[in-house]
């Protein structure tokens, strides 16, 4: 941000400045019908380049649970913690990023003081124990001072990891002691059933199981800022072999109605799935609300509606169905982890995201690939350092797919192979912004002013105000060469240069990617928390 002291410094230009200095917005008069050729976003005629999307999902998974990602081990002192998430947000700003994906409750526990759930050991190395802040309160604030979406990533029925990773395992007594799953031992189930390697999982079949999970999940969304309510793949959990998931009795009480377990469970799924999005919507309608299963739904062999498969079917082993939560519009968006490469046999990369797209296509439900960076250099297609780039190639050709999730923070940053260097650089060369979910509802504010602009210490510096009654959540700002806007000027991201966070008032921006001796044309627009976006402000010369 520019201090006042040096905005003194900068060339001014026109009228605005003396508003600029005095925090005054500028009323819409002052350059209402002011045209610009090319001016509108989106202008119908434009041919924008694909390889430059003016709007593109671009995130990573931030995994909590046995320290994948962040915090880097348990129990660090929270300066420490608290620069590692920094360090994490600097790197997705430097790949261009928009979103962050952070899991905050990992294992019936808590990223925030929860009056339901117990601090999260993969803080403290404590289940229970106060790490001395509010993570959840510093890491949306964070994000949102970069401007970068946070999706609040919650495992509805995970309980405990395994013994030998140092939680709980199967034994409900190593939890503490006011845990709800102590407190419920029948709420839960051991699965598989060994203390090394089990876990322990709430029984989705039970109602009042469903009903605390969704109300741990709404304490942070009522007292967050958060910008969306993101699960995984965990549902039922993954088959275990020999051995069966170890809700038989609770069936026999509440499986009336239906012919087996399967569809029951299913339905057990189909409900927390239904009623979380209401409840979500209900209180904060803006607030966006996603899922990323496992990559495949059904093979085409098991259901013609499937996809051209050979692997495991979620619908069967897992009890999630993905296609019905698109088609039933229950979500904003889903994220499957399509997470092999193309042309592998299996389940072919180019084969599974265009089923996917037709799933999604006419829903209003976005789609943003999964991605796996931790597989590159671990063999075959994933020793090209041009795989990853590859599918975002591939995803150009289906306009359903907005955007990708990478897995995860850490294999963004170990780089292996050059690959992550080589997407940056051919898939994400400019910033992009969010796509707009219509469903949540909000607006584009009205255009913006740039009151100053100028050159100081080798960049330029803007200073961009609201216009009179408009409080935008953000603002976008694009750069032309030369002294004027070129028709289409605005379709595509090639202009754009970066955006930054207005939470309702002004904002500075610094441009750092300047030459001595060039003439720069700038223009901006303004955004609301779900990324509309207004008319471009008249534009500044510099």
């Amino acid at each position: 941000m520019v201090e006042p002291t040096r905005r003194q410094l900068l060339g001014t230009l026109g009228a605005g400045t003396l508003a600029a200095a005095s925090g005054l917005v500028i009323p819409q008069s002052a350059y209402a019908g002011a045209s610009v050729a090319g001016a509108a976003p989106g202008v119908a005629d434009c041919d924008p380049n694909p390889a430059t999307p003016k709007r593109q999902m671009r995130a990573m998974w931030i995994a909590s649970v046995v320290n994948i990602d962040w915090p880097s081990r348990r129990g660090l002192p929270v300066e420490q913690q608290k620069a590692e998430y920094l360090r994490l947000l600097d790197e997705a700003q430097a790949y261009r990023l928009n979103a962050v994906f952070v899991q905050v409750r990992p294992t019936a526990d808590a990223f925030w003081p929860s009056p339901l759930e117990p601090w999260s050991m993969w803080l403290t190395g404590e289940q229970g124990k106060d790490p001395g802040y509010d993570p959840l309160e510093f890491l949306v604030r964070e994000s949102h001072k970069r401007n970068l979406e946070f999706h609040a990533w919650f495992n509805p029925y995970r309980v405990s990891m395994p013994a030998s990773l140092g939680h709980a395992g199967v034994d409900v007594n190593k939890l503490p002691a006011d845990h709800v799953a102590r407190r419920n031992p029948d709420w839960v189930v051991p699965y598989p059933v060994d203390n090394a390697g089990g876990r322990l999982y709430f029984d989705p079949g039970i109602p009042e199981v469903r009903d605390f999970v969704q109300n741990a999940i709404m304490h942070a969304v009522e007292n967050y800022d958060i910008d969306a309510v993101h699960f995984d793949d965990y549902f039922y959990p993954y088959p275990a072999a020999g051995q069966d998931f170890g809700d038989h009795h609770t069936y026999a009480e509440h499986g009336a109605g239906f012919d087996n377990i399967h569809d029951w469970r299913r339905n057990n799924t189909n409900l927390l799935i239904k009623q979380i999005g209401e409840r979500i919507h209900a209180a904060k309608p803006w607030v966006k609300f996603g899922i990323s299963p496992f990559g495949i739904w059904r093979n085409k062999g098991t259901d013609p509606r499937g996809s051209e498969t050979n692997g495991l079917q979620s619908y069967d082993a897992i009890y999630a169905d993905s296609r019905l939560w698109v088609k039933a519009g229950w979500l904003d968006y889903i994220n499957p982890q399509i997470y092999w490469n193309i042309g592998f046999t299996v389940a072919d990369y180019a084969k599974l995201t265009p089923w996917w797209a037709d799933v999604v296509a006419g829903t209003g439900v976005h789609l943003y690939a999964g991605q796996a960076a931790y597989k590159i250099g671990t063999g075959g297609a994933w020793d090209d350092p041009a795989e990853l780039s590859k599918h975002l190639t591939f995803n150009r050709d289906y306009p359903d797919v907005h955007g990708d999730v990478h897995f995860s923070a850490v294999q963004l940053r170990a780089n292996r192979l050059g690959a992550i260097s080589r997407l940056v650089s051919e898939q994400y060369s400019r910033p992009a912004l969010i796509p707009v979910i219509a469903a949540r509802g909000g607006s584009a504010p009205a255009a913006p002013v740039i009151t100053t602009v100028g050159r100081a210490d080798g960049e330029v510096e803007l200073d961009i105000q609201p216009t009179a009654g408009s409080a935008p959540a953000a603002y976008a700002v694009y750069r032309f060469e030369g002294r004027s806007v070129p028709d289409c000027g605005y379709d595509d991201a090639a202009h754009l240069i970066g955006t930054v966070r207005a939470d309702g008032a002004g904002a500075s921006f610094e441009d750092k990617t300047v030459s001595h001796g060039k003439a720069y044309t700038y223009a901006a627009t303004a955004l609301d928390r779900l990324h509309h976006e207004s008319q471009p402000s008249p534009p500044r010369t510099v």
